[in-house]
């Protein structure tokens, strides 16, 4: 993770945003990755798992941040999620491209288009045109505005974290956060 420019998130999560907790949850988790990157699929799993621990007590957001140069797939695997999105299955298509991430190449993104049940010419038609390139460029400069250069990269409650993508370290930099109980 890159030490260097902005330690805080530019920009405020808010509806705009792939959003799992509520809104008024104590905490915040912010992550920009990439669906090329085993950096960033390694930290999906910790992420599920902060997430049945700390419940509705952790709002947990995704933003891309595509990687091009170093991870060629990566772009329509964004549009793929985007496409899904539009059709209200964000998060199912997020789960299938981090577990096949070594099968980005187009048919694949089709099949799991397909697989998910979605309107498959409606996700064509979206991925093909490019439909969600604006949100994919608007979450990359959104983390560039806040220092990120690589993936994955945390927020916590708006503040880079700068530790491990593991659960124990974002464990220890989410309740670092949190005020003591009866305090």
């Amino acid at each position: 993770m890159d030490t260097s420019g902005s330690t805080r998130l530019a920009v405020a999560v808010g509806e705009r945003d792939h959003v799992q907790g509520p809104v008024d949850a104590p905490s915040t988790l912010v992550l920009y990755g990439d669906y090329e990157c085993p950096y960033t699929r390694r930290a999906v799993p910790a992420v599920r798992g902060l997430r049945r621990e700390i419940g509705d007590g952790l709002r947990f957001a995704f933003r891309n941040f595509p990687l091009v140069e170093i991870h060629p797939h990566d772009l329509h695997a964004a549009e793929t999620a985007e496409a899904a999105a539009a059709q209200g299955r964000f998060w199912e298509m997020f789960d299938l491209l981090f577990a096949h991430q070594t099968s980005l190449e187009d048919a694949d993104l089709r099949t799991y288009a397909a697989q998910l049940g979605l309107d498959v010419d409606r996700f064509e038609r979206d991925v093909t045109g490019h439909a969600h390139a604006a949100r994919i460029e608007d979450d990359a400069r959104s983390g560039e505005a806040s220092g990120v250069v690589g993936t994955p990269t945390f927020f916590v409650d708006g503040l880079r974290h700068e530790g491990g993508a593991d659960i124990a370290s974002l464990r220890a930099a989410i309740t670092a956060g949190r005020p003591a109980a009866g305090g």
